[in-house]
């Protein structure tokens, strides 16, 4: 995104840019075919429950004058608006927290006094709406969004945790609460007894572990090793929804045997229930708000406006992280002023507003990089089948998968095909394939595995398109008819969900991988390099780590806990905004800049996993030291896990000591290997780590612990 303040120049570039490739935003999503449902209904489920909880809690806070009926009509209306003629589609709108907050704070602002109250609340909310709206516009005619250039990975993988975390709470405190008594609920019930109480309580334990256990599984479902692979992947990619229906199934076993209201169920009154609907007249009794409290709605509107403006792009930033590689262009500024239309629309109709939400937004374009990567996959698995089934040699089975490839790309009117992946895979490949005596030999799954090698082989992409934005929002708007079906969601199955969506907002989060770097045992730090890893942890000393790590987590902690400040939870964006100065002029005078480059990177940067293990202390010396393992440890290695018998180190039945043409191309075939290439000090450092001497046995390590080529960039 260019970084400009002059005013209206921001809007106007992402109309163009956004303009050139709308009519492929649908066009993209209709050749998806069936395959657009799955991430539709994944982000359906992740979008509407939380939705319905946070009405939920909006009803109690306000007496009954905002339901789940209101939330999911927002976040629907929000959502179909802003699929059609929104500037980036991979945003997810809807009533997040930090709304029923504000919300919150303004009805305990007017219930108690007589010249607005109850009666004139949602009209005076209206007026906050109006104020919000024009300073959204201003923020976005002035370019106010420019600023998101400078809101690197450090406040956005922090801001991402934090949201994490506050799922995370909702969802302890809710399965806390199944062992109380709820609000405006009479005690005197045989269901609120205390002995009802607690078996309701540990009823809902099992309800939500159930379906977080269950709905982690699924995702997981295409590793497998039971099932065909069409089973595994439908579990994959509907396990999730699927699983809400089965507890909320497996919660109506006992309903024979237990109390009326064991377990609580989802409360919320029907869109055609008396009342429920007064909400969307309420601009005629806008003109009835006293004018002191007109001019002073402009208060709590600042604060709203920032807290969107804030959400909102932050969120945007997010579903549009660098190493998604997406090759069509953002629209902060647009979207922004597209925002304040919103804010307007749902205050005169008497609705909390939507905007942009975290973690909905980047898990939608997770799962679009999932299916992008199916159909492509798919592709090219026919395409290398059929290449091998002619007896084709490695050039050839490149060659047509390159084709294929490039086939399914769609690229916009400026720019160029793209070949990105495959065809210096294809290059470099071929070249050490022909010094190993493979280039012309008839390709065979001795050599190219198809259903493995494939995965491999395909580059990071994304389906970018409107069609399941458009779709899941349409979702939502169903859900308020449903809502006499919704009601029979067990509460406990939501806690569930919340708790899900916090564990599935963590993969490739670096924050949250130095976290787990901290907590690693120093004698089983080489395990991390076993493995693919973010490159900071070859590039940059441990203490390095600890420190930058530690800082980010007590700002972390700072953000958190202001949240639970009545009034001052809504402030806590300014704190991850101040991000911004301290990251650029406090940090540089405690870390080095190459390290903060690595830590602070735009773009997830991986590493190949290496099979030495280097170990030396602080100093210049560089011997080896000797190893630390327990006894215990050791005999886990050489044990069986099943029998407890010594594991035998090869089969006996293996005589021949020649490698299989698979084991000799093992080193042809690293993909992710070529993709180092953007990564010159990273060859650097292990270039002098070469000279070190290896050790082929595990050792304790030391990993990063001021090494030679860390200290000396």
């Amino acid at each position: 995104m260019e970084e400009t303040f002059v005013p209206l120049r921001g809007i106007k570039n992402d109309l163009k840019g956004r303009i050139l490739c709308y009519k492929q935003d649908w066009t993209g999503g209709l050749r998806a075919g069936i395959r657009i449902l799955a991430p539709t209904t994944y982000i359906f489920f992740a979008s509407a429950i939380p939705v319905i909880s946070f009405g939920e809690q909006l009803q109690r806070n306000t007496n009954g004058t905002l339901t789940a009926v209101q939330t999911l009509a927002s976040t629907a209306l929000c959502g179909v608006i802003h699929s059609i003629i929104g500037g980036q589609p991979l945003l997810i709108l809807g009533v997040a927290e930090p709304t029923v907050l504000m919300y919150t704070f303004m009805f305990d602002f007017v219930k108690d006094r007589k010249d607005l109250g109850q009666k004139l609340f949602l009209a005076w909310a209206g007026w906050v709406c109006v104020w919000t709206a024009l300073l959204l516009f201003l923020l976005a005619v002035l370019g106010a969004c420019s600023i998101i250039n400078r809101f690197t990975r450090i406040a956005g993988e922090l801001f991402g945790l934090l949201i994490a975390m506050l799922f995370m709470q909702q969802a302890i405190r809710g399965v806390v609460e199944e062992f109380g008594i709820p609000q405006s609920e009479n005690s005197r019930t045989t269901a609120l007894l205390p002995s009802w109480r607690f078996g309701n309580g540990m009823f809902a334990l099992v309800l939500s572990f159930g379906l977080l256990l269950t709905a982690l599984s699924s995702r997981k479902a295409r590793s497998w090793r039971y099932g065909t692979g069409m089973l595994r992947g439908f579990i994959a990619d509907y396990g999730v929804p699927l699983m809400v229906l089965v507890w909320t199934g497996v919660s109506y076993i006992p309903v024979n045997d237990v109390p009326r209201g064991i377990p609580r169920r989802l409360f919320s009154p029907n869109p055609w229930s008396p009342g429920a609907y007064s909400n969307w007249t309420v601009i005629k009794d806008m003109v009835n708000v006293p004018i002191l409290y007109i001019i002073g709605a402009f208060i709590p509107a600042t604060m709203i406006a920032v807290l969107y403006y804030f959400d909102h792009s932050v969120a945007s930033q997010l579903a549009q992280q660098k190493e998604f590689n997406l090759k069509k262009p953002s629209s902060y500024h647009y979207d922004l002023l597209l925002l304040g239309f919103l804010v307007i629309i749902c205050g005169l109709i008497g609705i909390p507003p939507s905007n942009g939400v975290i973690p909905q937004s980047p898990m939608h374009t997770k799962s679009l990089a999932t299916l992008k990567h199916q159909l492509l996959r798919n592709k090219l698995v026919s395409t290398a089948r059929e290449s091998i089934r002619k007896n084709a040699n490695l050039s050839q089975l490149y060659r047509s998968m390159q084709e294929a490839y490039t086939g399914m790309q769609t690229p916009l009117v400026y720019q160029t095909p793209a070949v990105l992946g495959l065809k210096e895979l294809k290059d470099s490949t071929i070249q050490q394939a022909s010094s190993s005596g493979f280039l012309d030999m008839p390709v065979d799954a001795a050599i190219f595995d198809v259903d493995k090698d494939i995965d491999d082989l395909l580059p990071m992409e994304v389906k970018e398109q409107r069609l399941s934005n458009l779709l899941q929002a349409l979702m939502v708007g169903c859900c308020v008819a449903a809502m006499p079906l919704l009601k029979k969601i067990p509460t406990s199955v939501l806690w569930g969900y919340f708790a899900f969506m916090a564990i599935e907002s963590l993969p490739g989060n670096q924050f949250w991988e130095r976290i787990l770097l901290l907590f690693t045992a120093p004698s089983r730090r080489y395990m991390v390099l076993k493995e693919y890893h973010a490159t900071f942890v070859e590039t940059v000393p441990f203490k390095t780590i600890a420190l930058f790590t530690l800082f980010q987590t007590f700002h972390l902690l700072l953000c958190f806990g202001i949240t639970w400040i009545p009034i001052a939870g809504v402030l806590f964006p300014l704190l991850i905004m101040l991000l911004i100065p301290v990251r650029q002029y406090l940090l540089p005078k405690f870390f080095k800049a190459a390290h903060l480059q690595d830590l602070d990177a735009a773009e997830y940067e991986e590493a190949p996993a290496i099979t030495y293990n280097i170990s030396y202390d602080d100093q210049d010396n560089h011997e080896p030291q000797a190893p630390n393992l327990d006894s215990g440890e050791v005999l886990d290695t050489i044990i069986t896990r099943s029998r407890g018998e010594i594991r035998q180190g090869r089969s006996p039945k293996v005589t021949s000591s020649t490698p299989s043409p698979r084991e000799a191309m093992k080193s042809v075939y690293s993909p992710r290997l070529s993709q180092m290439a953007q990564s010159p000090r990273l060859h650097e450092i292990r270039r002098e780590l070469s000279e070190i001497k290896q050790t082929p046995s595990p050792r304790p390590s030391t990993l990063g612990q001021n090494s030679r080529g860390s200290s000396s960039s």
